[in-house]
């Protein structure tokens, strides 16, 4: 059997170390200079049939990037007592004032001083400190740092079938894998601006390997090979060539995923289960390195080989056997698997993962989704990836029917069924099954993992929500920011549920800044917290409705902020680590034991864009030691006078409003598009909830996951909530004219129309026709449904306005004026 040989690259440290600093002075206009140096064809390949980017276009801006600036201390200390105001009484918001003070005077100013010291020739100041905060991560990365995509189906539905889909899908990541490595691929840019494209290097053939002292990613750049698991069974071979081209037809990979299905279903699935080795990636992160010794340790065995060829693929491809029976079952399937137990056996799909890898996982009836390694790529980048998949099957499928259909790629593979077969040079197509020697260690310990994973499994819970009422177009047609629109939402609907505010995280995208990553944008507001206690009061449709403007319009001005990196959480966390790095070096005790260490609150995806842009994957970012709500947490002693001043903890970080601002309970993520059906992740606190989200045209898709924490009944006010929302948007707009069409405003106007007329109801650019005639209580359904007695008030001005829709004075007058044939249905006003 052929064995690849995975070499371990330098140390991150090393390699970061190594890259050169940008030029600090570079405008930010050169940027556009990079862009205009580029035609619009070359720049939009799919613009023409037969697009022709100038090869390195991937990383043409990449040294023209400006670095991620520090803040200044004094902003970032205002901007943490305003995100903690609507979270603290007045006595603690006056302790943490006096912290802030203390710390400005004291350990602040010399923190930020080493901090400056720290970055000079780094790329940037947060990236090593931020990558040790998910390496240092000692928990299983299940549910707590991998996030999820759950794609759209194939719009071909005889396309949809387990092997065809695979093999569709991998053909177009394979494509992906190709223009990363050729450095054709556009890069991307947000208003015309181009963005750092650092992490696309770091997308494929990447894994993340445990060791005693922590986690490290290595990388094998001539990765040309992929892995396949089948029923916990692991299957590779060759995809590529040394030249990065693709070996295979589509036809070709059906062939041999079939061959691969056909073989795994041979071995009963109870005996396969026994073997699924993958599931000690699921282990606990020092287990594991302990395990990966015992794999690695016998020269004799192939176990090293295996794992080997397992660490170094392109990516793993997950065929799983079930096949999901909704939506919730689909979004648990693609976060952690399945867990189902038989005769003493776990069977589920959770046997069928290696989630130190990027996974794409495909159901037995074709659904499929991407599992992603978080620590070296953001939620934006996974999706131009998944996109761009996702569009190229579209296109490739296009192609067969008409040849003159657009590509997505600058340049393509030769056919490689017209290739020279010396050509290939020594690759190996046919699949390959490794072979697991299955030591006594081993197998005890494969037990163990599996049953702390489904322990894992029936902790969390997950819902979705795909609210078909209204999406983009009609909140734009509003007047209101998409994202912001929503995020309100979410703190209605909590504040409804549980009548107070709680501390909320979405990610803010800093990719305009070399190797920029996140930022954290701190939901709650003393605006939004006005506007969710004027919403579920006694107060007037207009006093609600410009609570929510007031509370939307600050939202999207701190995303405006955090996106230029003026957040304070990063900056704040950065000084954390300088102070600790400082412990270190004095030969004090550290405050922690791990020196810079600090575990993650989730799986923070996140790769945020404007409230119009949409994309931002993130669950939260990464926790304070001193955070008491994670079991890994360390929490730094409390300073004593005799101690030197950098021994002591600073004031700020010392104070419980640190430990507040870093439990996050709504951790939330708006990340997606048209390929996707969902995202999501799990939830960053034990108390607490992870929220994915996609804002489209007509629509808008949740998923919420939590450690049963009631999250069918959230699922259900975030509903309700929406439906009142729209009620109270239309009151407010009644009269006027938003999205209807002239022509049925002239048939108003003239009252002309004989016949049954059918009930159209329109939303802003939408127009979703209903058959039915118009009953007494229509606006029953659009209320708080099950949420409505949590005010009486409110449910007497829903009453009361349904009683006014039912006698509009110009009704009556029409009714005068003249008698029509039928009974006329409302055509809805908003």
């Amino acid at each position: 059997m052929p064995v690849r040989t995975f070499t371990m690259p330098k140390s991150l440290n090393e390699s970061l170390a190594s890259q050169q600093p940008p030029n600090t002075d570079t405008d930010r206009s050169s940027l556009n200079g990079v862009k205009e140096a580029y035609s619009p064809s070359e720049r939009e390949p799919l613009a023409e049939s037969s697009p022709k980017e100038k090869p390195g276009i991937t990383y043409a801006a990449q040294d023209k990037l400006p670095k991620l600036p520090i803040p200044e201390l004094e902003d970032t200390c205002r901007k943490f007592q305003a995100v903690l105001a609507p979270l603290q009484n007045q006595r603690e918001q006056d302790d943490t004032a006096a912290a802030v003070r203390d710390f400005l005077k004291a350990d602040g100013p010399e923190l930020q001083a080493r901090l400056k010291k720290y970055a000079t020739g780094k790329t940037s100041y947060i990236e090593q400190f931020w990558y040790d905060s998910y390496l240092n991560f000692d928990n299983s990365v299940v549910l707590n740092l991998n996030p999820f995509f759950l794609l759209e189906d194939d719009p071909t539905p005889a396309r949809n079938n387990q092997v065809t889909r695979a093999a569709s899908l991998v053909i177009s990541a394979l494509s992906f894998v190709r223009a990363v490595r050729k450095e054709e691929l556009p890069p991307d840019t947000l208003r015309g601006t181009p963005l750092c494209m650092y992490q696309y290097s770091r997308l494929f053939s990447t894994a993340r390997i445990p060791t005693e002292s922590g986690c490290q990613i290595a990388q094998d750049s001539g990765s040309r090979h992929i892995v396949v698991l089948c029923k916990g069974q692991f299957y590779w071979f060759d995809v590529m060539d040394d030249n990065s081209d693709i070996i295979m037809t589509e036809k070709d990979m059906a062939l041999n995923l079939q061959v691969i299905v056909d073989d795994a279903e041979t071995t009963p699935i109870q005996e396969a289960a026994k073997g699924a080795l993958g599931v000690l990636s699921t282990e606990n992160r020092k287990i594991w390195a302990g395990l990966r010794d015992v794999l690695t340790r016998d020269a004799e065995s192939n176990n090293a080989e295996c794992l080997s060829i397992v660490d170094s693929a392109l990516f793993i491809l997950c065929l799983d056997y079930t096949e999901p029976k909704n939506g919730a079952e689909l979004c648990g399937n693609m976060l952690c698997g399945t867990s189902e137990v038989v005769k003493g056996v776990q069977i589920g799909t959770c046997t069928n993962r290696w989630y130190d890898k990027m996974q794409i996982i495909v159901c037995k009836n074709g659904s499929a989704g991407i599992n992603f390694e978080h620590t070296g790529v953001d939620g934006h980048t996974v999706l131009r990836m998944a996109s761009d998949v996702y569009t190229d099957t579209i296109l490739r499928f296009a192609k067969s029917i008409n040849g003159q259909a657009p590509s997505l790629w600058t340049s393509t593979s030769p056919d490689p069924s017209k290739r020279d077969p010396d050509s290939f040079g020594d690759v190996s197509t046919t699949p390959h099954k490794l072979e697991w020697d299955m030591l006594p260690e081993l197998s005890t310990a494969l037990r163990f993992a599996e049953t702390r994973l489904a322990d894992l499994i029936q902790q969390n819970e997950f819902e979705i929500l795909e609210f078909a009422g209204y999406g983009k177009n009609f909140i734009t047609s509003m007047g209101f920011s998409p994202d912001a629109f929503v995020q309100m939402a979410f703190q209605a609907a909590y504040y409804g549920l549980y009548g107070r505010v709680e501390n909320t995280y979405e990610p803010a995208m800093t990719k305009v800044f070399l190797h920029g990553r996140t930022e954290s944008i701190r939901v709650a507001t003393l605006e939004s917290v006005e506007f969710v206690k004027t919403f579920w009061a006694d107060n007037s449709p207009q006093q609600k409705v410009d609570a929510l403007k007031k509370a939307t319009q600050k939202h999207t001005a701190l995303t405006k902020e955090c996106a230029k990196a003026l957040g304070q959480d990063r900056h704040l966390y950065a000084l954390y680590c300088v102070w600790q790095r400082a412990v270190d070096e004095e030969g004090a005790e550290a405050a922690s034991s791990n020196g810079c260490s600090s575990p993650v609150d989730g799986p923070s995806s996140e790769a945020g864009m404007s409230p119009q842009q949409g994309p931002s994957i993130s669950p939260s970012p990464p926790r304070s030691p001193s955070a008491k709500n994670n079991d890994n947490s360390r929490s730094p002693s409390k300073s004593t006078s005799n101690k030197p001043p950098l021994q002591q903890i600073p004031s700020l970080f010392s104070d419980p409003s640190y430990d507040r601002i870093n439990n996050t309970i709504l951790s939330t993520s708006n990340c997606g598009n048209p390929a996707l059906r969902h995202f999501g992740f799990g939830p960053t606190s034990a108390d607490g909830f992870g929220i994915g989200y996609i804002i489209k045209d007509d629509s808008i898709s949740i998923c919420i996951s939590s450690k049963h924490r009631q999250t069918k009944r959230f699922v259900a006010s975030l509903e309700a909530y929406f439906l009142e929302v729209k009620r109270l948007l239309r009151s407010v707009k009644k009269g006027e004219s938003t999205g209807r069409s002239r022509v049925r405003e002239s048939e108003q106007e003239k009252k002309r129309g004989k016949g049954k007329v059918i009930k159209v109801e329109t939303q802003g650019s939408e127009a979703a026709a209903a058959v039915g005639v118009e009953e007494e209580a229509e606006e029953e359904d659009e209320g708080l449904g099950g949420y409505g007695f949590f005010d009486a008030g409110m449910l007497l001005q829903a009453l009361k306005a349904s009683q006014e829709e039912k006698e509009k004075p110009s009704e009556k007058a029409a009714g005068n004026a003249r008698r029509e044939i039928g009974k006329k249905l409302r055509v809805s006003e908003y």
